[in-house]
């Protein structure tokens, strides 16, 4: 992400664009959101509850596991994203819609592929949300360069994607799954990844980027954010593990992977820095890191194990986020970065794991099979959605709330050409 720079508010019409291409857009967002919520309500008709689980919701953790997920989703995300200075409104904003809108399309999309039916428990939410989660992460690399119609039209096309590559592809609900990833390092994060960055290449570079960039006030939103995503994202990695020794270890191990990255991010981004200080987008977003590579292993491994993906994982994103090697051209949150490779590096340390805890169970084989997979199904599914929204158009007035939402009239604003700040 650029380096902050000041804020500086112009009048109104210094705004470029055509109000009526935004009025479409708002027009059709609205009819495909009403008709996906009428979809969904139709569908919910037939909807049952899997009642064989009730009985476990007070003697379990899971609803609390799912309110810290939740939060992930509305609070973590949202204000992670609102490092745009002129772009907090569609950050949080689209970030309810995708949520809202989202878990109920993936419970529905994956309870019928997965059992054929509709039942539901909070297992069903707690999965909604990963799916989500997934969205969220592919939204980071469009941010600010798509339209509500757009957001709405990825959300629905990608979880139909995500669960596809769950259930057929990573065969997750069978007895004998193709990974072990109770964290969703390949299954999430590496799809969400890498289906948001092909949809970004096809996009291709924004048109307008003079907003693209961040405030002392933005950064320093964006960073509760971050807070929020550690500290919960124990209940992302463990929630959907059973009770017992299995989800204790994925709790501490990741709390101790996020401890080493977040340390690591702190004492190598001032050596790799051109200003040699600290700066604020590998702070808020490689700390994050070690969270992202234990998903696969956090049940799996020892303390050492934990503490060692995420330092690895803490200087991978890191260097990612300061050097940008890849996609940096296209991607607006740098999801590459923090999602991509890390969760590359995750998906491999899953493959070396039985060779180091002869005791995990796991099939190296299979591990790096299905993220060669996940990779290629992202990849494809990802280009693919890019031609569609593509075909949609997008907005000419990029990273700016104005051009779809009703703004105070302190939001920053583009330089009218030929202004002088003399």
């Amino acid at each position: 992400s650029p380096a902050p720079s000041p804020i500086t508010t112009f009048p109104p019409q210094t705004l470029r664009g055509s109000t009526t291409t935004s009025t479409m857009s708002l027009a059709g967002f609205s009819a495909l959101g009403l008709a996906a919520q009428g979809v969904i309500l139709a569908l919910f008709y037939n909807a049952e509850f899997d009642t064989a689980s009730f009985d476990m919701t007070d003697k379990s953790s899971v609803y609390n596991y799912y309110v810290g997920v939740a939060l992930m989703m509305f609070v973590g995300f949202g204000y992670l994203m609102t490092f745009l200075k002129a772009y907090g409104l569609g950050a949080v904003g689209f970030t309810f819609f995708i949520t809202c809108l989202g878990v109920q399309w993936a419970i529905v999309v994956e309870a019928y592929m997965a059992k054929a039916k509709l039942t539901i428990d909070f297992m069903s939410l707690l999965n909604g949300n990963f799916g989500v989660a997934a969205v969220l992460i592919s939204l980071g690399g469009l941010l600010g360069k798509i339209s509500p119609l757009q957001v709405c039209v990825v959300t629905l096309v990608e979880l139909a994607c995500y669960c596809g590559n769950k259930v057929y592809v990573l065969k997750q609900y069978a007895e004998d799954p193709v990974i072990a990833d109770c964290g969703g390092t390949i299954i999430i994060h590496v799809f969400g990844a890498y289906f948001g960055l092909f949809c970004c290449k096809v996009l291709g570079k924004p048109s307008n980027d003079a907003l693209n960039g961040s405030s002392y006030v933005s950064d320093l939103f964006s960073l509760v954010g971050t807070v929020f995503l550690w500290l919960f994202w124990p209940s992302f990695v463990a929630g959907a593990l059973p009770p017992g020794d299995g989800q204790t270890k994925a709790l501490i191990n990741t709390v101790l992977a996020l401890l080493a990255s977040g340390v690591i991010t702190f004492a190598l981004t001032p050596l790799l820095e051109s200003s040699k200080k600290l700066t604020m987008v590998p702070i808020q977003n490689a700390t994050l890191a070690g969270g992202v590579s234990i998903g696969a292993t956090a049940n799996l491994v020892g303390p050492f194990g934990a503490v060692l993906i995420g330092c690895l994982a803490g200087a991978l994103s890191t260097y990612g986020f300061v050097k940008a090697p890849l996609f940096g051209d296209v991607d607006t949150c740098g999801i590459n970065n923090l999602h991509g490779m890390p969760g590359i590096l995750g998906g491999l340390a899953s493959a070396a794991v039985p060779f180091f805890y002869k005791e995990a169970g796991t099939i190296a084989a299979q591990q790096a099979t299905g993220l060669g997979l996940t990779l290629v199904v992202a990849a494809v599914t990802g280009s693919l959605t890019g031609f569609l929204l593509q075909a949609l158009g997008s907005p000419k007035d990029m990273f700016t709330d104005e051009t779809f939402w009703e703004c105070a009239e302190d939001v920053p604003k583009e330089a009218p050409a030929g202004y002088s700040r003399a």
